[in-house]
C-alpha cells in the first residue's frame, strides 16, 4: 500500500493538472456557437452535447468515489448503467450556456470533495463502475484523462498536439503496457520527439511504429488512424483491440 503522505502528494499534483486542463476545456466551450451542441463530435453516435454532458456527469461520479474513500463507504460511481446513460442523453441537447455552467459547477464539486480527504483516505480502495478496484489517489488522474481525451473528442479545436507532456508520456506507457501481451504481433513504438519506447503485442517485435509521442498516443487511444505514423517495414499498421 502506498504511504498516505505520498498518496496525498501525488493526488495534489494531479489535481493541479486537472484544474489546468479543465480551465482549457471551459475556454473551448465558452467559444462554441449555439448550434455546435447538436453537431457531431468525434465519437460515433454522440453530439458535442453528449460529450459535454458525459464530462460533467463523470465529475459527479468521481465525487461519489471520493466521498466513499473519505467515509469508508462503498458508494457506487453511478446509481446504475441505465441512469448514467439516461443522464447523458437528457443532458446532451442543453444550450451551450447551460452546458458550460454545468461543467463549472461539477468542477467545483469535484475539487471540493477532493479537498475534504485526509491523507489516509487517498490510500482507500474504491470501485470503478465496471467493477475493478483501485486506490483513491488514482482518481485525480482518471479525471485528468476524462477531460483531456474528451476535450479532443469534442472536435472543437483541441487536438492531441495540445495534450500536456506529462499526460501524454504517462498515458503512452499506460496504454502500451495494457496492450503488451495481447493477441497482436509484437510491435515496438518509438516516440521520435521524446525518446520514449513502448512494446505492444506478443513476442519479438516484427514491426516498429515511429512518430511524435502524441501521435502515437492518439493512435493507441483510438483517436487517430495513425496516418501520420511510419511503420518499418513499410506496411499497414495493425488493428488495435478496443480499450476496455
Amino acid at each position: 500500500m502506498t504511504d498516505p503522505q505520498t498518496a496525498a502528494e501525488a493526488a495534489a499534483q494531479y489535481l493541479a493538472l486537472v484544474e489546468e486542463s479543465t480551465r482549457h476545456l471551459l475556454n473551448t466551450v465558452a467559444e462554441l456557437k449555439p448550434e455546435a451542441v447538436a453537431e457531431p463530435s468525434a465519437l460515433p453516435g454522440w453530439t458535442r452535447g453528449h460529450v459535454l454532458a458525459h464530462i460533467a456527469r463523470n465529475a459527479d461520479s468521481l465525487v461519489n468515489l471520493l466521498d466513499g474513500a473519505r467515509t469508508g463507504t462503498d458508494i457506487p460511481q453511478y446509481a446504475s448503467t441505465e441512469v448514467r446513460d439516461r443522464q447523458i442523453e437528457e443532458g446532451a441537447p442543453r444550450p451551450v450556456d447551460v452546458q458550460l455552467a454545468d461543467l463549472r459547477d461539477s468542477r467545483e464539486r469535484f475539487a471540493a470533495a477532493a479537498a475534504l480527504l485526509p491523507a489516509e483516505a487517498w490510500t482507500v480502495e474504491v470501485r470503478h463502475r465496471t467493477g475493478y478496484v483501485f486506490p483513491a489517489h488514482d482518481l485525480p488522474w482518471k479525471r485528468l484523462a476524462e477531460v483531456e481525451y474528451h476535450h479532443v473528442d469534442l472536435d472543437a479545436g483541441h487536438t492531441p498536439a495540445h495534450w500536456p507532456e506529462v499526460f501524454a508520456v504517462t498515458e503512452f506507457h499506460k496504454i502500451a503496457n495494457k496492450l503488451h501481451g495481447t493477441d497482436l504481433p509484437g510491435v515496438e513504438l518509438a516516440a521520435e520527439d521524446t525518446g520514449d519506447i513502448g512494446l505492444i503485442g506478443t513476442g519479438e517485435p516484427v514491426l516498429t511504429v515511429r512518430g511524435p509521442l502524441r501521435s502515437l498516443l492518439a493512435w493507441l487511444s483510438g483517436r487517430s488512424d495513425g496516418a501520420d505514423l511510419r511503420a518499418t517495414p513499410d506496411t499497414a499498421l495493425p488493428q488495435l483491440p478496443p480499450l476496455g
